[in-house]
């Protein structure tokens, strides 16, 4: 099967199970939002010279993939979905992140007040994956604004996910000074 299907020319969008809306729908906004943050995250990932933020990013990534196959549902066919056996995003995702943010703060990091990025190649990766993830946030807010989130927790994990990749960049910045005399 080719990937030019010619079947949006016509602005609209498959989502799962056939059902066809806009390409500019709330839903497509949300999890093409989410797919921009997952491609930010392979650069990021591409950039890092610690394997601790490659593979932490790579499981991240695949997380992405259930919230985003998640979002691609309308509410009404989710039974169907998780009954073809995919999953939700679960508390456990959003536990996984907090578990990581504690250990990169109890690594010493040092930065002071706001910070900015460009610091290294991979801390501003990380910095554009967050600021993506927040707009991926305000997305997925406008779903639930219109009653069209029935799982909550996905804003939980992307809230969480946002502030974790503040604190990847920030652990990228101080692991590129170890050794520095500042």
């Amino acid at each position: 099967m080719s990937i030019v299907t010619k079947t949006g020319d016509a602005g609209t969008t498959a989502l799962m199970f056939g059902r066809r809306v806009p390409k500019n729908h709330p839903r497509v906004e949300a999890y093409g939002t989410v797919d921009e943050l997952n491609a930010a995250l392979g650069l990021a990932r591409a950039t890092a010279a610690e394997s601790f933020i490659r593979d932490h990013l790579f499981s991240i990534q695949k997380e992405l993939v259930v919230l985003m196959g998640e979002l691609c549902v309308q509410p009404e066919d989710l039974e169907r979905y998780f009954a073809g056996g995919f999953r939700p995003v679960t508390k456990e995702m959003t536990a996984r992140l907090d578990s990581l943010a504690k250990e990169i703060e109890s690594l010493g990091l040092s930065f002071k007040g706001w910070a900015t990025p460009g610091e290294t190649k991979n801390a501003a990766a990380l910095d554009l994956a967050r600021t993506i993830c927040r707009r991926a946030e305000r997305r997925v807010f406008d779903l639930k604004d219109a009653g069209e989130l029935p799982n909550a927790e996905i804003l939980v994990f992307l809230n969480r996910l946002s502030d974790l990749l503040w604190l990847l960049a920030r652990w990228a910045e101080t692991k590129s000074h170890a050794g520095e005399s500042r």
